[in-house]
């Protein structure tokens, strides 16, 4: 029993509350009712699947995911009367008796309605009541009712049960003959006579029969078992995602950008990326990036990078002197990463966008958010405090003393830190970080940007430090922490450059896609950027994710090994690639919330392929998918079936001169 009690707990977060539903009653009710319990002993095992299971007559007990929509569609409060027409099992009436005060539920069959009752009254479940009969006539005598649920699809809404509704109350029920024509309705009675209508999508359901319904006709248990997942227009989910698809232009069109005008007011803009090695994904975020600077004010470019690395370009395209002696920047792996030729010709763009600027401080700049490069990091610190206080850069020296041996290989400071002696760094370095913030105002004065790059540094030392530290052991503290860090640095820039501020952010899905929808964060608890945003910034945020299908990737095979340009795999058939490539469009963006129909057929669970620096193809199934909701996970798509590698810089691109090599020479 505890088993299946865990078991239900993460069927409720996987499979319903992680695919949408938000009512916090619903997901309670679910929580505590047994499915178990409705459910022929052969079939227990099966419970919290989401699925349909057999209980007789040509019955079955419905999806649960089904059973939350239509429940929270019906907007059920702990005071209301509610009506279910369709006992089958009786489960859906005892997850509607934990919310409402009462609960009477009307089954054709006397069989499936005494097996009900005694499972009801077994659970103790008192407050439902149990009758068969025609529930197309709805049950005159215990009405008005505040919500009327049916679990069958009818020719239309049954009169008599519009009329048993009490002003204000709702009526959910799935209407149309053909099983993949049907839509599910809301009513609501909004007066005397008065009635309002509302489509929540495309669903399959067996006939409601009955005087109001349908006449009876022979019926397969297969037949039965169709009534689940939301289906809409006769349509395949390939094909309703063409339909749903807007084509995209080639990357110089103008029209490129415009597609993506309806996020120029959000706060944050998220792009992500399916690997660190595709040119499209580079070039599509560059496109849109340009559109939302000239046309939509958006003033941070903040990107998964280290902070060092990216303050040395930032410093070029916002035509800012480069640090004397300073290496060129993105010299450890992954290289190619960013030194790209699409980043190049991006970066190239920007300087020139700002050298048309008048002000300094409107200026684009261009920020790392990531925690490694400790190394230079420090140095960077170190330097700035040289120059503005030479007394305070002599006992940063002695704090950051101890991290000194591990600066070139941090990950082996974890395996030191198992020795006390090392334990005193953490309390250094943030002391050191809080020492230089509390110093803002008057470094300030002296110059603002230097300032942000050093606090920044600093933060990232103290971060670092326990990142380092953290990721020797394991588990999932060393990516929280990361991804907190990044997310925390896009809000002080944000901070940094006003309160009107817009930021773009480029990192890979896992870090900008919402990993409460992804197996990240179901089962391993992590979280990432993406959700903090949407946390943070609520409906200001957009979360947009990117994918292909095969092609070409930039990756190594193992960490620190050589780049090597691999040819991808064509997608898993259980995948949403699969779906988009199916689709027949070479490259659209898909709108999440243009199409509630495709929407919901997407929110169901499936596999979706993750790449990083590494690529493995021959174990790519069980190294690159995991389970995810992509609807959950963004609020868009942009899909490019067939995608080529990066370009990374060599020798051959160099040798034009000063300043057109910097910041990439070599």
């Amino acid at each position: 029993m505890a088993e299946l009690s865990s078991t239900r707990g993460r069927m409720v977060d996987v499979q319903i509350a992680q695919r949408g539903i938000r009512d916090r009653r619903v997901l309670q009710a679910m929580r505590e009712v047994p499915r178990e319990a409705f459910v022929d002993p052969d079939f227990e095992e099966f419970a919290y699947e989401d699925t349909p299971l057999p209980i007789g007559k040509g019955q079955t007990i419905s999806q649960p995911f089904m059973v939350a929509y239509m429940i929270e569609a019906a907007e059920i409060d702990p005071d209301d009367r509610v009506l279910e027409v369709g006992t089958g099992s009786g489960y859906a009436a005892a997850v509607m008796s934990r919310i409402a005060s009462r609960v009477y539920t009307i089954e054709r069959h006397a069989t499936l309605a005494e097996i009900a009752r005694q499972r009801l009254d077994r659970l103790g479940y008192g407050n439902i009541e149990v009758r068969a009969g025609d529930g197309t006539k709805g049950w005159g005598d215990a009405a008005p009712f505040d919500a009327i649920v049916v679990a069958a699809a009818g020719p239309g809404a049954p009169l008599a049960l519009q009329e048993q509704l009490d002003v204000g109350g709702r009526l959910v029920i799935p209407v149309g003959k053909e099983a993949d024509g049907q839509r599910l309705l809301k009513v609501t009675r909004t007066g005397a006579t008065t009635y309002a209508e509302e489509d929540l999508g495309g669903v399959q359901f067996v006939p409601l029969i009955g005087e109001e319904g349908w006449a009876e006709t022979p019926q397969s248990d297969d037949d039965r078992r169709r009534m689940v997942a939301p289906l809409a227009r006769g349509q395949s989910l390939p094909e309703m995602i063409a339909v749903a698809a807007e084509p995209l232009p080639d990357f110089q069109d103008p029209a490129f950008g415009d597609l993506f005008d309806r996020f120029g007011d959000r706060r944050v803009v998220l792009l992500g990326e399916a690997s660190h090695g595709t040119s499209e994904f580079y070039k599509a975020r560059a496109a849109i990036t340009r559109r939302l600077i000239e046309k939509h004010g958006f003033a941070v470019v903040a990107v998964e990078a280290d902070w060092p690395d990216a303050a040395a370009i930032d410093r070029y395209v916002r035509h800012r002197p480069a640090r004397a002696a300073a290496e060129p920047p993105f010299q450890r792996f992954p290289t190619w990463m960013w030194r790209n030729t699409d980043v190049e010709a991006f970066v190239g763009w920007m300087r020139d966008h700002n050298a048309n600027l008048d002000d300094a401080n409107s200026m684009v700049g261009f920020y790392g958010l990531d925690i490694y490069n400790m190394s230079a990091s420090i140095a960077a610190v170190l330097r700035y405090l040289d120059q503005v206080d030479p007394e305070a850069a002599a006992a940063a020296r002695q704090r950051y003393g101890c991290l000194t041996p591990w600066q070139k290989e941090p990950s082996t400071y974890g395996r030191a830190v198992l020795t006390s002696g090392y334990r005193k760094c953490e309390q250094a370095v943030l002391e050191q970080c809080r020492e230089l913030l509390a110093r803002q105002l008057d470094y300030a004065r002296q110059d603002g940007a230097d300032f942000l790059d050093a606090a920044q540094n600093a933060r990232l030392i103290a971060a670092a430090e326990r990142y380092y530290r953290i990721m020797y052991y394991g588990g999932t503290d060393s990516w929280n922490l990361r991804d907190r860090h990044m997310f925390e640095t896009l809000e002080h820039l944000l901070e940094a450059r006003g309160s009107e501020a817009k930021a773009v952010v480029w990192a890979h899905n896992s870090h900008i896609g919402d990993a409460r929808y992804t197996e990240m964060g179901t089962i391993r608890q992590e979280l990432n950027i993406g959700q903090l945003s949407r946390e943070r910034f609520g409906d200001r945020a957009a979360l947009i994710g990117f994918g292909t299908d095969s092609g070409t990737v930039a990756a190594a095979s193992d960490w620190d090994d050589p780049m090597e340009v691999m040819r991808v795999r064509p997608s898993h058939a259980d995948s949403y690639e699969r779906l988009c490539h199916d689709s027949g469009v070479p490259r659209f963006l898909l709108d999440f919330d243009r199409d509630g129909a495709v929407r919901n057929r997407l929110l169901e669970r499936r596999l979706e392929r993750f790449i990083g620096v590494i690529y493995r193809p021959e174990t790519e199934l069980r190294s690159h998918y995991a389970d995810a909701s992509l609807p959950g996970q963004f609020d868009a798509f942009v899909w490019f079936d067939k995608t080529e590698a990066v370009t990374p810089l060599g020798p051959e691109h160099t040798g034009k001169g000063v300043p057109e090599t910097y910041p990439f020479g070599l």
